[in-house]
């Protein structure tokens, strides 16, 4: 079963998203409006060092009102793979390259009404070199131990779910000695 799309007006567009609303026809014969944000994909890494430390960026998010502690992360650029979009957010966000990659998982933040998938990546064997933010980013970079940032996940020190399910699916691979 599924809806079809009659017709498409765009409300809004952005520098990083898109809104429209979609005119639908059900599968039931009945018709209705969706409302849907459009956006890049993004990518969001797990840099883990050789003693099991997690790379973590604490940043002020404006729409949460507050600094989180994320894993890095970003939008796909035009052209880019998200391996490579990885790799250019890791050592803008971090100042570290990765030796070894995994892709391991994509999902959908919020398909209820946006379009954004985000790539997971686990990243290893990192080498320490330049940290290039963005003119309007402000990141604190630090070192955490996966057991400290996962007690900060159970505690509710990290709110944003592209960090928790990152977080969690590296722990379960390093408890399988999967990482790469």
């Amino acid at each position: 079963m599924s809806e079809q799309t009659i017709a498409t007006e765009t409300i809004y567009t952005g520098k990083i998203l898109t809104v429209r609303k979609d005119q639908m026809k059900f599968p039931n014969g009945h018709s209705g409006i969706r409302e849907v944000v459009a956006c890049a994909d993004a990518v969001a890494v797990v840099a883990l060092t050789d003693l099991n430390e997690v790379l973590m960026v604490k940043q002020y998010r404006h729409p949460a009102g507050q600094e989180l502690w994320e894993i890095p992360a970003g939008k796909i650029e035009a052209g880019e793979s998200p391996l490579q979009s990885a790799q250019r957010e890791l050592e803008e966000e971090t100042g570290y390259r990765a030796h070894n990659w995994r892709q391991v998982y994509s999902f959908y933040t919020s398909p209820g009404f946006c379009t954004e998938k985000i790539y997971l990546l686990l990243a290893s064997d990192l080498t320490k070199y330049n940290q290039n933010l963005d003119p309007d980013e402000f990141i604190e970079m630090k070192k955490i131990s996966l057991p400290a940032v996962m007690q900060m996940v159970a505690s509710g020190q990290i709110l944003d779910a592209k960090t928790i399910v990152g977080l969690l699916t590296a722990e379960r691979y390093l408890k399988q000695s999967a990482v790469p």
